[in-house]
């Protein structure tokens, strides 16, 4: 746990860094330092002798292994990190090198074997900035745990371990390492391999699974005291048991609203049953009020579900500060990793791991940075062993069948529990997402009601900002609109609009009827709109696809793109294979929700729709022209009990079209079309003319 920043070709160079590292001081309260071409260290950033150097690189310390001083530097090279390798002391004696921590071994092991080499030997995690001569190199672990920040102008670039220390600033992608040359300014991203997925694991999955845990929470012990954020599910008291069985002294915490909250009660048991240590904190509504107007700002996010999620961690974490501990564990990622999410379900079984692998690639920008920043204010270690590397391999190889099996989620994990002595009462308990489990969804919610506002306008109050620049890929369609607009509702800035036009009318891709309308769209919503024309080849049309998405995100600033997936697994690892390539950030909210339902909460919240084509069993051209009502969905319902039809039109049934949403500052008139009709199943409504009020 440390703090990092860095400011290249920029003359206010020393006081930036200076003001980043006060800023970020609860990252590291061990002391300070900074690299400028000659290493300095000071008690605190305040105490820092002053620089007049344009290029440099700082340092807050929190030391758990051995107190060494950074930048660590030597012969034109040094190293800012912020890093937990868990197995520094087996790669320093395999390579012969001496190290006094971690930190020391990565700097040694940079200088010998260099980025490519080094990376794939780390079993940890890390976020670091290597200064070699006159290149400089940003990289973090894998999956995200670690934060990093920057920002590129002309020739300058900025780091930082918190984006609150730039600025303007962009998350860097775990996937990739930033190059940079301090001469010419230049960048350019080295990508990097993610987990691979079609393993198959030899022997007896369930003992190797064990195995494995047991030594992701081994490795990550510290040499002094720590605690373990407590809920009394299945993730947490998994963690727990394996500590106890290997006589580890430690605290469990939690946070709830009330003595009633459903965590508070199975964490009491769990903890009564299993001999565990355990310290709870009531929090009154009021006491919820004063706590959000420091996390809101801290975590940099108003979205409603990471609040809720980050209200619990927050305070127990504030509970282990006050008793001195330095580390804490977290059962964070076992869902992801095993399974663990209801909508998980509601998908084929058998693509279990791709989902797991899907949301793995973006836990860096959900959970990741706002549980760091969160246990950093607290000058906590967070450790998570179920996002050990070598766990989420071999954990993405157990076959799906064992991971959810009759309906049950995370099957094999809760077969551990059972095996290592957990009581079936305790290891069967249901997952409770946190913000539910603990009450604080709640006391939002009832603190929202008093000022008669929605819980995501509550929260604007403490962080105004929107939360991520999003670019929306909109194909004309109700599910692309109302992606974008779930987004909106969550705080999240909708910066402009993304198109791509298919000369396929049966593209593998892209939705084509009246796709010359999204021009109307966007201009409806007061957004620009980006266009990319392809020809609908199968797999090209990729490319034309990252051409967009590279526009969007040079001329409008975009961190990340939003899609209206619903079940097509198709076009999602297509879209996330593009969106890694360039860097950006891909948020699906519909992803396997209940269709049904979306459809109906379409109509509720002011969506004018109407059907552009239809190409299914009960359905014609009467059907297409007219807003959908919440009867018509009521005859889809019927018609899918009847002939299997998807509600969504998901299996290609109808293709829709927007006139009117929440979205849009006016609407959109139909003034010319005409209906072209294949067969008595078949046909589709041409829009030859259209206008905005």
């Amino acid at each position: 746990m440390c703090g990092i920043i860095g400011f290249f070709h920029q003359k206010e160079a020393f006081s930036r860094m200076q003001k980043g590292l006060e800023i970020m001081h609860d990252r590291g309260k061990d002391g300070s330092g900074y690299y400028d071409g000659k290493v300095q260290y000071a008690d605190s950033p305040a105490k820092l002798l002053l620089s007049i150097a344009e290029n440099i690189i700082g340092h807050n310390l929190h030391a758990i292994v051995h107190t060494v001083p950074q930048p660590l530097a030597s012969q034109r090279a040094a190293l800012v990190s912020n890093c937990e390798i868990y197995n520094w002391k087996e790669l320093a004696k395999e390579h012969k090198i001496r190290a006094k921590n971690d930190s020391e071994l990565l700097f040694k092991l940079l200088k010998t074997l260099g980025m490519k080499k080094t990376l794939p030997l780390l079993r940890g995690v890390y976020a670091f900035a290597y200064w070699n001569e006159n290149t400089v190199f940003l990289a973090r672990d894998i999956l995200g745990v670690k934060p990093l920040w920057y920002n590129i102008e002309g020739k300058k670039l900025s780091f930082s371990s918190e984006k609150k220390a730039l600025g303007d600033a962009e998350e860097l992608n775990p996937r990739q390492i930033l190059e940079y040359s301090v001469k010419t300014g230049n960048i350019r991203f080295i990508e990097r391999t993610f987990f691979s997925l079609g393993k198959k694991i030899q022997g007896d999955v369930l003992a190797q699974l064990e195995k494995n845990i047991i030594e992701a929470v081994r490795i990550r012990i510290p040499e002094r005291k720590f605690g373990l954020l407590f809920s009394g599910g299945l993730d947490s008291v998994l963690l727990a048991k394996i500590l106890k069985d290997l006589k580890q002294d430690f605290t469990c915490y939690i946070a709830a609203t009330s003595k009633n909250s459903p965590d508070l009660i199975a964490a009491e048991e769990a903890a009564k049953v299993l001999g565990l240590p355990l310290q709870p904190i009531i929090v009154s509504e009021e006491e919820t009020k004063e706590y959000l107007k420091i996390l809101v700002p801290l975590i940099e996010d108003s979205n409603v579900i990471k609040v809720g999620v980050a209200l619990p961690l927050y305070i127990a974490s504030t509970i282990a500060k006050k008793e001195r501990n330095k580390v804490i564990f977290s059962g964070s990622g076992a869902d992801e990793v095993f399974g663990g999410y209801n909508r998980y379900k509601m998908g084929e079984i058998s693509r279990l791991n791709q989902d797991c692998y899907s949301d793995l690639l973006k836990i860096y920008e959900k959970n990741c940075y706002r549980d760091d920043v969160i246990t950093m204010h607290n000058n906590l270690e967070l450790r998570v062993p179920f996002l050990d590397k070598e766990l989420v391999a071999f954990a993405l190889a157990i076959p799906p069948e064992l991971k959810i099996k009759n309906g049950e989620e995370k099957y094999i994990l809760r077969q551990v529990a059972l095996h290592l002595g957990i009581p079936e009462k305790i290891s069967a308990r249901k997952k409770k997402a946190a913000q539910y489990g603990s009450g604080f969804d709640q006391a939002l919610e009832k603190l929202a009601k008093k000022e008669k506002k929605s819980k995501s306008k509550y929260l604007e109050q403490f962080y105004p900002k929107r939360n991520v620049r999003l670019g929306a890929l909109i194909s004309g369609g109700k599910d692309s609109l109302y992606a974008a607009y779930t987004m909106q509702k969550q705080n999240y800035a909708i910066t402009c609009a993304i198109s791509i036009k298919s000369a396929n009318p049966h593209s593998y891709m892209f939705h084509t009827p009246n796709i010359h309308l999204v021009d109307l769209q966007a201009e409806a919503m007061g957004i620009p709109l980006i266009v990319a024309e392809t020809k609908g080849e199968k797999e090209k049309e990729l490319k034309d696809l990252e051409k967009a998405l590279k526009e969007a995100k040079e001329k409008y600033h975009i961190e990340g793109i939003v899609s209206g997936a619903l079940y097509s697994n198709y076009q999602r690892e297509r879209l996330e294979k593009a969106a890694e390539k360039i860097g950006l950030k891909v948020f699906s909210p519909l992803w396997h929700i209940d269709q049904e339902q979306e459809v109906r909460q379409l109509i509720r919240e002011g969506f004018e729709i109407v059907l552009s084509s239809v190409a299914a069993e009960g359905l014609d051209k009467s059907w297409l022209g007219r807003v959908l009502t919440e009867k018509d969905v009521d005859r889809l319902v019927a018609l899918q009990k009847k002939v299997g039809l998807n509600v969504a039109g998901e299996g290609g049934e109808y293709e829709s079209l927007v006139l009117s949403c929440p979205l849009f500052k006016k609407i959109i008139v139909i003034e010319e079309s005409e209906i072209l009709i294949e067969n008595q199943n078949i046909a589709k409504l041409v829009v030859k003319k259209a206008k905005i009020l």
